[in-house]
């Protein structure tokens, strides 16, 4: 009988820790009412004690999800865990997730710790999670790179203090598939009471081998992967939650027999959402997500598919929730085609106000363009519902140049409620744009990185701009679109300049 493989998102989480990709309360939330559609098993929602907007993330989402156990991180001592579970207990069937390093390296430089200290300290730890739920997960942070005996020893007690779950992280990317399959093979026939728990694996694709190392540990009896919309994450980022799922549906038995339930026909979806959110382009031959992932450019391959899919298609693109027509809507649809549209999209019920800001937009982009997309609508969403609050605001711009003419930028803005305005100089209108807008806003953020691309297809598509810019340390990424390529650069830098803000005040 197939055994089921938990899916353990932790997008909102460790994916939030990618350089850029913070989030605010409203996204995480639309976030998190996606994953519920996508039906993962777990989702950590965050690390409590690491902000009171963190704190505040966490509890707002276990006081109003329900469909999933809520998890949050809390390292092994007692303001952590209490501050875990003051945010979680709310929820349905909440999950303190702890954890503490068991590697050489890690005991002796980070924490400074003996191997009987770190035992302790493990089981202290539990026994006063326990107190609060029976759903406990403890992780031995740099697993792969610890002596496995002393990881049983720990894993041993800690599941008599109580864990329900133990997770056996990659936490460098360091391990290579078949020695990490070993090693989970090794735990479960060196674990005497190994049965009362469900072990997890947590890769990094430091090396490129997350997913591969994440169906390794499956093979060899893993139950739970820990994983991410997009592969979104620390450096090289986590497991792709879109390709671990759809290896285990495409080659059924092969890894193991196992199923998740997982929807998938929500993925890209959900995929299209994340990367909305973050502004973390996925890169067009990502696997199952990517832009390229179902075309085909080759006549050889176009004349195959034509004649029957699966000659060159080992997954249906519907089966991923990838529409088979791009054109969606146009001028004369109404409010409940944009409304339905916009939930098939992945994102949710929007309010009222909400809606009428988009629809407002909507009928006035359709105006000037022949054809609407779902890209078109997407961008629509993401500038009007999906962004922190407006610090500052685009009123109006007016930018020149050409080859016999200095670039100039004429900007007004909504500062904290008021408007200013002034004209700059630069090397070109979107260089005089960017510096009137810092004038205005008084900051002095760094541009780390530029780049234009096209929403869609033909002379009238929508340019879209995402800008990673730097401030004091805290790396923000902004994404703006329009079909006006210089205004699309302005809201980019403004949307970057309000999540400087929004990361200040928390």
């Amino acid at each position: 009988m197939s055994e089921k493989v938990f899916i353990f998102d932790t997008t909102l989480r460790d994916g939030e820790q990618s350089p850029g990709a913070s989030m605010n309360i409203h996204e995480k939330f639309r976030l998190a009412q996606q994953l519920v559609k996508l039906k993962v098993d777990v989702i950590e929602a965050g690390f409590p004690t690491a902000s009171a907007g963190d704190f505040e993330c966490v509890k707002n989402i276990a006081d109003n999800i329900r469909g999933a156990q809520i998890a949050a991180l809390a390292r092994c001592n007692v303001k952590d865990i209490d501050n875990a579970w003051a945010a979680l207990k709310n929820g349905e069937n909440p999950r303190i997730h702890t954890f503490l390093a068991t590697s050489e390296i890690h005991m002796k430089h980070k924490l400074r710790l003996s191997r009987e200290q770190v035992l302790e300290l493990a089981v202290a730890s539990v026994r006063h999670a326990a107190k609060y739920t029976g759903n406990i997960e403890f992780s031995a942070e740099d697993a792969s790179r610890s002596d496995l005996d002393f990881v049983c020893q720990v894993f041993r007690a800690v599941i008599d203090a109580g864990a329900t779950t133990l997770n056996f992280p990659d936490t460098t990317g360091y391990a290579l598939p078949d020695e990490f399959g070993a090693k989970i093979r090794y735990l479960i026939e060196n674990i005497p009471n190994i049965d009362k728990a469900v072990i997890s694996v947590h890769c990094h694709n430091d090396l490129g081998l997350a997913v591969a190392n994440s169906l390794a540990a499956i093979s060899n009896g893993a139950r739970q992967v820990e994983c991410t919309v997009n592969g979104l994450g620390e450096r090289a980022g986590n497991t792709a939650l879109e390709e671990v799922v759809m290896t285990l549906r495409t080659r059924p038995g092969q890894v193991a027999d196992v199923h998740t339930d997982i929807v998938t026909e929500h993925i890209y979806p959900t995929s299209r959402l994340v990367s909305t959110i973050t502004g973390m382009v996925v890169q067009p031959n990502k696997a199952i997500v990517g832009a390229n992932a179902f075309l085909h450019e080759s006549g050889i391959h176009q004349d195959g598919v034509l004649k029957e899919r699966s000659t060159y298609e080992i997954i249906n693109p519907k089966d991923v929730g990838i529409s088979t027509s791009n054109i969606v809507l146009g001028k004369h649809s109404g409010r409940h085609a944009i409304r339905d549209k916009i939930k098939e999209l992945g994102y949710g019920e929007l309010g009222e106000e909400e809606l009428n800001r988009v629809f407002a937009r909507f009928k006035a982009m359709a105006d000037l363009k022949k054809e609407m997309f779902e890209e078109d609508l997407e961008a629509i969403v993401m500038d009007e519902v999906l962004r922190v609050p407006d610090s500052f605001k685009l009123l109006h711009l007016t930018a020149m140049s050409g080859s016999r003419s200095l670039p100039t930028a004429a900007v007004r803005l909504l500062v904290h409620g008021r408007e200013k305005e002034t004209a700059s100089l630069g090397i070109g209108p979107i260089d005089a744009t960017f510096r009137a807008i810092a004038q205005l806003t008084g900051t002095s953020s760094k541009l780390l990185y530029f780049s234009v691309s096209s929403i869609t297809g033909g002379t009238d598509a929508q340019g879209e701009v995402m800008v990673r810019i730097e401030d004091n340390g805290k790396v923000v990424v902004g994404q703006g679109a329009d079909p006006d390529i210089i205004t699309a650069a302005a809201k980019a830098y403004l949307t970057g300049l309000n999540r400087l803000e929004y990361l200040k005040e928390r």
